[in-house]
């Protein structure tokens, strides 16, 4: 199958702008980080988007849209000239604002005025959703900064690979910890390790370095390098090598 030569080696970076500002103090216990994205195509691009274990709400031509955490990858036409600003909320830390379990949500897209009541004010920038996020910021949830700061562990330490450990590692039982992140991440806890170890991945990818496949695999914690391609490519929808061809 042929490819869009858009997807390689960085070639997005002529078609696509990023930013990517942070939260100030008093939204960062909730939000990880804004991002704002405007592109131009002449012809439609087919975008792959490979989720994180977050919750987003996202302004585009006038709709502001939840979007709950996403199971797997999606694809997203690109056509135009268009942009999006969109809010990245912690792991865990969308719980407050939702009030109720974040699983009712995975998967989902909800019209924002669901779970956002009023209208959000003109013009749509950073700063403007920054002030209406802060007007209706929800009382602290010890139990969403716990939440947060278990994700941050699995991000940074690529030896977790395995929910039984996790589980022993902050006393408790694995059922406990599954019920634990349906109700604030809305995604469990297996899916969560291994999206940050398949993270691993792209970032080598991303510097250059030459990849062994069957080293990598096992670095990581599977049994062979057959389990970790269709761990790779339920995640990401393309095999390893052909993922690898975009840098």
């Amino acid at each position: 199958m042929a490819r869009d030569v858009r997807e390689l080696a960085g070639a997005w970076t002529k078609y696509q702008r990023h930013a990517f500002p942070e939260p100030s103090p008093a939204l960062a216990p909730y939000v990880e980080l804004y991002w704002v994205v405007s592109w131009e195509y002449a012809e439609p691009y087919r975008q792959l988007i490979v989720p994180y274990p977050r919750v987003h709400l996202t302004f585009r031509n006038g709709r502001a849209t939840v979007q709950g955490v996403s199971s797997r990858h999606e694809i997203r036409v690109l056509a135009g000239v268009d942009g999006v600003l969109g809010v990245a909320f912690r792991p865990g830390c969308f719980r407050p604002f939702l009030g109720a379990s974040v699983s009712s949500i995975t998967d989902r897209a909800l019209d924002a005025a669901e779970i956002f009541p009023g209208e959000f004010p003109d013009p749509l920038d950073v700063p403007t959703v920054e002030r209406y996020l802060l007007s209706r910021r929800p009382e602290p949830d010890a139990r969403a900064e716990s939440v947060a700061e278990i994700v941050a562990t699995i991000a940074a330490n690529p030896t977790i690979n395995r929910v039984d450990a996790l589980a022993d590692d902050l006393g408790m039982t694995v059922r406990g910890l599954q019920r634990l992140f349906a109700e604030y991440v809305g995604i469990g806890p297996k899916w969560v390790i291994r999206r940050y170890r398949l993270r691993e991945v792209t970032e080598r990818l991303e510097r250059g370095e030459p990849v062994d496949w069957a080293t990598l695999a096992a670095e990581l914690g599977y049994a062979d390098q057959a389990h970790f391609a269709r761990d790779f490519k339920k995640m990401f929808g393309e095999s390893p090598t052909w993922y690898a061809e975009r840098y």
